[in-house]
């Protein structure tokens, strides 16, 4: 099964939010804002991520440079893009981010 993954990078910590490709939540997470905490979370053999959503801001190059080298298929969306994905019940950005990662 496809997986997709939306990051909200904060300086401190950024919420990872994983969804299968019917869109139900299987993970949803915070961790350390570092490109080795990301790639442990996200190495997790469960899942089969077809794209991993990094919001754009001041750590951004730094974290994608990070997952491009650990092999996942990442993209950086803008701030502002990620609010017109956002769910009314999400808890997140990081959800409304994997949400413009997935096709559903």
């Amino acid at each position: 099964m496809k997986h997709y993954a939306g990051l909200d990078v904060s300086v401190k910590e950024t919420s990872v939010c994983i969804v299968d490709e019917s869109g139900k939540l299987c993970r949803e997470r915070k961790v350390v804002s570092h490109p080795d905490d990301l790639v442990t979370i996200l190495s997790d053999p469960v899942f089969s991520l077809e794209r991993v959503g990094v919001e754009a801001g001041p750590l951004s190059q730094w974290l994608f440079e990070g997952l491009a080298k650990a092999g996942f298929p990442e993209f950086c969306i803008e701030t502002r893009h990620t609010k017109a994905f956002w769910m009314p019940c999400s808890r997140t950005k990081a959800t409304g981010t994997m949400h413009a990662t997935s096709p559903t």
